[in-house]
Parts: C-alpha cells; structure tokens; sequence
C-alpha cells in the first residue's frame, strides 16, 4: 500500500515509522528544509537555539521508535535527565524547585506551607488515576466512534472531568504560589488552567513516573535521529515541498497537488498539518462534519518566542525556568478571552547551556525565553509590539533574575504569532492547534480517522490526544491501532 503523510512534525515523523514497519510504502513530504515541524533548529551569531519544544517526557514514546526497527534509542541520542524539572521565580524572588525526589519536593513545598504536604500526596493520587486512565487507558486509543465515548461517561462522571486543572489542584494545594507553580502545565499544551479540563492534572504523574530529559544538542538531535531512522528504513522523504491542495472524490482523496505543479497520488493519507487548516485551506470543499466542527473550534494563545545569546554565563539560572509575575488569573484572562497584549507577562526561560555547553561558545550562554500572547483574533500590530515586548522582558529579567543582562545580550532574534501563521500555518497564529478543552477533546476534537472520508488519517497537536510531545506520538500510536498491516507493500 503507498500511503503519503504531508507533514515533518513529530507526530509524521512517527506514523511514518509505524506505518513503514507495517509494511507501507511511506512518502514524506514537508514544506520546511528540515524535518521537525515547529522543533527547528536556529544557528544565529554563533548561538545555538532549539526553536519549539525543549521539554522531553514520557521518552519510552520515542524509544518505541527505534524499537520497532530492533533498535536502541541509546545508540543514537542522549536524553539527559534533568535536576530540578523546573525552578519557579516568584514575584517576591522566592523560588520553588520542581523536580525528582518525594522527599525533597515534601522539603520544597513545605518552605512555603507545611500543610501543603499532605495536599501534594492527596494530587499525586489524584494525577495518578487521571493518568491510569486518561494516558494509560485511553491515550492511544481512537475515539472516533461516538458509542466508545458514551461509554467512557460514567468514568469521566466519576473523574470530575468538568472541572479545571485550577480546581482539581486548588482542592488540594492552599498557598497562591504553590497553586501557581502546580496549576501551570496546561500552557505547556496551549491551554488557561482556568478552563482547560482537568485530565491535563495526570502531567504531575506522568513526569513523577518518568522524569524531565534534555535531549543532548537539542532537540533538533532528536528529530535527527528520526530522519536517520527513516532513511536507513526506506521511507522517500521529501523537505521543502508544500502541499497547496487536496482534491477529494465522494469519501475519498484523490491526490495532493504541490507548489511545483506536481500532484501525488497515494491509497492512504496521513496529514501532520493543523487540522484548521486542513480543513479550511488545503481541502476545498472538505468534508461538512469537519467544516462544522472548525467553526466553532477555539484555537490556543499565541506565543511571543525571544532568542538571544550572553557574552556571559548565568549559572543560577537552571535549565527549565518558569519566571511568575505579579498577576495569574488576571494576566491568563487578558490572553486567552480578551485577547489584548498586557503589561505584564509571565515567561519560560530555557537554558540549555545549563546542561549542554555545546549552544553557546565557551563562557556564553543560549538563551530561549517564551511570553503567552493573545493569537491573532487579538488583532496586535507585531511590528510595532514585537520590538517593544523584547525590551520589557530584557529589562524584567535584568531586574530580577539576570543582573547586567541588557550590557550582554547578543544576537537577538525573535518569533511572534505572525511567524507561526507563515512558517507552521498555524490558524490564528496559536502556538498549539486547537484549545485543550473539554468539549475539544476525545470524541470532540479532530478525529485520527478523518471524518466523512476513507483514506486520510490525522496526527499532532489538532487531534487526539492532544498537544505537547506525549500527544503528538502518541496520535501515530493511536494510528497503529486504527491501520491494518501491509505486509505485501515494498
């Protein structure tokens, strides 16, 4: 069978490999030189940057890859532990360090609230179950079929899968920073904590059961590893070519027509591309399930992406840093529902010079530091904001973590929504496809197998699970389950 996925992320990446393990003749094509998606790799001014996501967990996902193949991830990549996780920077220059160890977190938490301890164990367990269920039990498996969703009702009922990540963790956690730091994760996947439901809590589980890894030289040397997977293993890779359209008979695409004229025709396809764009670009007209469940989408914030290099290192700066401002609530209302540009901000800092020195010349550091923005139905003019923005957010690092820092920057660059619309074609702009809310998620998210249609598959952020790098690989598992073996393919 000659099956064709139209998109390099890690999510095509995956089903490629799954699928030529089954026995498919695998086509790849991608729009961007490197493979990757949103995970580039930029080189600037001697510095070195990781474009997208930097955060590894759940590596036994990646693993799978290689296994499959009777290889060992091992003998390709280094995935680098991480101690702490994360080190959270409070308004009055506190700081909370998140990371391996029951007993040190017990140590950490109860700095700030003894009797935060015994709560931390009581969301632990709480994590636990939603992970068992959520991760383990059904976060490979399709939900495309209404029935197998009202059958998943009266555990997610009993779950309480109404409520926000912010309220399952308020339940349990009393002190406002530790509420914070503990509530947070959901925009590691493009959601408000205030709204995006709480199956997201299983992260706190997830990462206890399998760490926070640093992929070494980045993780562009994991998407490396993967392209060299894939080449040794037969499938056509084919970067910088963009799909501009697809045509569709009845139930059934027909063919992808490229920029250079040339149309492809395969008997399955797999698309890594944002489902709204999917849908409300590529395929013309696409299928009316689809086109009524793209109207009423709402997509993820946008994401305000700073790199820059430091004649100089900052050593107290750890690899992961989540630096907190003075608002929460207020700041995530102003991105996600009134969608204006504030102030303040709250930032992720990624150090990978903290683990890697390769980024940056010796005594330099490589720095990525990412601002939650408003997508693009915040209608910001990004020429005239995206220059100021970078100035506050110097200017607020020097102030409070980075001292000197303005004096030391060097080779400055910077990614707004406006890139991610160009160069990922994204819909608004968002950082991470479709909003994880509960009326966007299992059944009522894109489907892996596309609605209304035979042979077209979905994986990435747009679909089920989810967004993050445990959503994205595990979509093409989800696709292992949904596609037979082909033995007799080339």
């Amino acid at each position: 069978m000659k099956t064709l996925v139209i998109g390099g992320g890690f999510g095509g990446m995956a089903a490629a490999l799954r699928l030529r393990a089954k026995g498919h003749a695998v086509t790849l094509i991608d729009r961007c030189p490197r493979l990757g998606g949103r995970a580039q790799v930029f080189n600037h001014g001697g510095y070195r940057h990781d474009a997208g996501p930097t955060v590894i967990t759940a590596p036994f996902l990646f693993a799978e890859l290689f296994a499959l193949y009777g290889e060992e991830i091992a003998d390709q990549v280094t995935l680098a532990p991480l101690d702490p996780w994360y080190r959270f920077r409070f308004p009055d220059n506190s700081h909370f360090d998140y990371g391996p160890g029951i007993e040190r977190m017990e140590a950490e938490i109860a700095r700030f609230n003894p009797d935060d301890v015994a709560g931390y164990h009581g969301l632990l367990a709480e994590s636990r179950e939603l992970f068992d269920i959520g991760f383990r039990e059904l976060g490979d498996q399709p939900f495309h079929r209404v029935g197998f969703m009202i059958r998943q009702i009266p555990r997610l009922l009993r779950l309480r899968f109404d409520r926000s990540v912010w309220d399952m963790v308020s339940s349990h956690i009393q002190h406002p920073y530790l509420r914070r730091a503990l509530s947070l994760q959901p925009l590691l996947v493009g959601g408000n904590p205030f709204d995006t439901t709480c199956i997201y809590g299983l992260i706190h589980y997830l990462e206890r059961e399998w760490g926070v890894y640093f992929a070494m030289g980045g993780t562009g040397a994991l998407v490396d590893a993967l392209a060299n997977l894939m080449e040794r293993h037969g499938v056509d890779v084919q970067s910088g070519r963009s799909v501009t359209s697809i045509a569709r008979s009845g139930r059934n695409i027909t063919g992808v027509t490229l920029d250079d004229g040339r149309q492809i025709s395969a008997d399955m396809y797999v698309s890594n591309v944002d489902p709204m764009h999917l849908y409300g670009e590529l395929m013309q007209p696409a299928p009316m399930i689809s086109r009524a469940k793209r109207a009423v989408a709402r997509t993820s914030m946008g994401l305000f992406v700073l790199y820059f290099g430091t004649d100089r290192s900052y050593p107290d700066i750890a690899h992961h840093t989540i630096w907190l401002g003075e608002r929460y609530k207020e700041l995530l209302h102003d991105i996600f529902n009134r969608k204006v540009l504030s102030d303040d901000f709250s930032l992720y800092l990624h150090r990978p010079t903290a683990t890697d020195p390769s980024f940056a010349p010796a005594g330099h550091d490589s720095f990525y530091v990412l601002a939650p923005v408003p997508n693009l139905e915040g209608e910001i003019d990004w020429s005239v904001e995206g220059p100021r923005l970078q100035q506050r957010i110097i200017e607020a690092l020097e102030q409070s973590i980075m001292p000197g820092l303005s004096a030391h920057v060097r080779a400055p660059f910077y990614m707004t929504p406006e890139d991610f619309r160009s160069d990922y074609q994204s819909v608004h702009g968002s950082g991470f496809s479709v909003a994880p809310l509960f009326r966007q998620s299992a059944w009522f998210r894109f489907h892996n197998r596309a609605e209304g249609l035979n042979n077209l598959y979905l994986v990435g952020a747009g679909t089920h699970p989810g967004a993050g790098l445990p959503g994205v690989v595990s979509s093409a598992r989800v696709l292992d389950r949904l596609v037979p073996d082909n033995n007799e393919a080339a």
